[in-house]
């Protein structure tokens, strides 16, 4: 089993090179400002070093979470003889209970660089409103147009301030999904907050 260096992730993940199925490049879309929700533990915008990093903890348990249940979920997808679709699920406040979100009737068609834009919209309408705890974003492409390798993308945020995107090579073998090692890199805030300046681990 063969897969692309750290190094060769990396760069196609910082140079923007990592492309779809298609072979369009996918980029990061512009948000418009809301404030932080009301409702959200963080709102009072006052919080110690000692409680961020409890925070970020937890957060990052989450995500990981999260990620493993979507990970599991999406695997069909990469098995599957056609083009993987993107798909996204999300953590409700609970803390335990993952929720697939579903696009409506205008996205039947739509192409998966376009469907990834529209579960971005739809994550940030329900993460301003403070209903859920995390959201992430799965889609399958290449490399680069270079580089055939096969690679799963995790977009994931928590709303306690983490915003990354998770790169996995992976390969199919028979049945079963192989992965290798990830790498991940911080992402612009999309769905929960505006910019890093919001997000409450900067506070």
């Amino acid at each position: 089993m063969r897969f692309f260096s750290r190094a060769n992730i990396t760069a196609a993940l910082v140079s923007g090179a990592l492309t779809l199925g298609s072979g369009v490049s996918l980029a990061q879309e512009d948000t418009v400002e809301v404030k932080i929700p009301k409702n959200s533990v963080l709102s009072d915008g006052v919080i110690s070093k000692k409680e961020m990093a409890k925070y970020l903890v937890i957060g990052n348990k989450q995500l990981a979470y999260l990620a493993e249940n979507a990970t599991e979920e999406f695997a069909p997808e990469l098995k599957s003889a056609g083009q993987a679709m993107p798909s996204a699920w999300m953590l409700m406040s609970d803390g335990i209970t993952v929720k697939k979100v579903s696009l409506d009737e205008s996205a039947e068609g739509a192409p998966p660089q376009i469907r990834i834009v529209m579960f971005r919209a739809a994550l940030k309408s329900i993460a301003r409103r403070g209903k859920i705890n995390a959201a992430v974003i799965v889609y399958a492409g290449k490399l680069s147009e270079d580089n055939p390798q096969e690679v799963l993308v995790l977009e994931h945020e928590h709303r306690l301030g983490i915003s990354a995107t998770k790169i996995v090579p992976y390969e199919v073998q028979g049945e079963k999904v192989q992965y290798a090692e990830p790498v991940t890199n911080n992402k612009p805030f999309q769905m929960f907050y505006d910019d890093k300046r919001q997000a409450p681990s900067t506070s």
